[in-house]
């Protein structure tokens, strides 16, 4: 199995006759991931890799049913194509775009929440589900040399940290379950706690990696789901940035939800509170392989126990 997304997902894309969809949509589809439909207003009629492009939404799911949404549109088109998406009903919008407005990003949740529609991002890289499918620029054209079938499920902050994570685990000889970049943006759709209950669901995923960042409450989110055993897998965890503390406050570097405020949303508070809830922190970034086959072993011996 996997989360959100495996080989039988029907995926419609918006904005596909645009540069990157037109590049990105090739190697999802030679990937494997279902693509069932394109839209993008005014080109309607016409076919990219072979696939269909309808005018709007509402046609292409007249033809084409989808489970997921992905939208390679700019910022400033995201909340239209977005919303949209949302009126259809579509389950899952993947919202690429970096620099959405703040005032769309919240129409957008507003709206996905009124009609029980999951958002990944905005600024979100994608995901892959490793042999099975992928969406965005997730792996590039030669995904398998990132990812592999295994048993880890990783959700980032960071879509390049986070590949980077699951390169340095295939190298270990480690697999993926599912991989998601849920986004760098001050608002996003779907964070590390909404989708840890999905891995900790999931039979073929026996240990998490979480790559945090500065700023907003994800990370203390997770924790408080970890310390109140609501996810019982092995979570391994990484928060970037401390060198943010030592700026002069007032001053912003990194992506818009790179906020820190009294303490609040630092990366050593957000390292300690994980510590104390169960979670094994790395440190350095080289730790997380290892990290991850401590969290495998003692998995398997628990297992072993329990058959006994």
């Amino acid at each position: 199995m996997s989360i959100l997304l495996d080989a039988q997902s029907r995926v419609l894309v918006q904005g596909i006759t645009g540069r990157q969809a037109r590049t990105h949509v090739r190697y999802m589809v030679e990937y494997g991931t279902r693509v069932v439909a394109g839209v993008a207003p005014g080109k309607g009629g016409s076919r990219v890799e072979g696939i269909p492009v309808f005018d709007t939404v509402r046609s292409a799911l007249r033809f084409h049913p989808a489970d997921i949404a992905v939208l390679f549109v700019p910022g400033r088109a995201a909340r239209e194509a977005a919303l949209e998406a949302i009126a259809h009903q579509v389950p899952l919008v993947v919202i690429l775009a970096e620099g959405v407005p703040h005032h769309d990003t919240a129409e957008i949740l507003w709206q996905a929440r009124g009609k029980g529609v999951r958002v990944i991002g905005p600024n979100s890289q994608g995901m892959i589900s490793p042999g099975k499918a992928k969406l965005g620029g997730t792996g590039g054209e030669f995904p398998d040399r990132m990812y592999r079938p295994g048993p880890v499920g990783i959700i980032s902050r960071s879509g390049g940290m986070g590949g980077e994570i699951a390169s340095a685990l295939t190298r270990r000889g480690i697999g993926q379950s599912t991989y998601v970049s849920i986004g760098g943006d001050l608002l996003i759709g779907t964070g590390f706690a909404d989708l840890l209950p999905l891995f900790e669901a999931d039979p073929e995923t026996a240990v998490v990696v979480l790559f945090g960042e500065p700023g907003t409450g994800h990370e203390e989110a997770a924790a408080d789901l970890i310390a109140h055993q609501k996810v019982s897998k092995p979570v391994v965890a990484f928060v970037c940035g401390e060198s943010l503390e030592r700026l002069p406050q007032g001053m912003s570097f990194g992506h818009t939800s790179h906020l820190i405020a009294r303490g609040e949303g630092s990366p050593t508070r957000k390292k300690q509170v994980l510590r104390e809830a169960g979670a094994l922190v790395a440190d350095r970034f080289e730790e997380i392989p290892d990290l991850v086959i401590q969290a495998l072993q003692g998995r398997q011996a628990t297992e072993r126990r329990e058959e006994v």
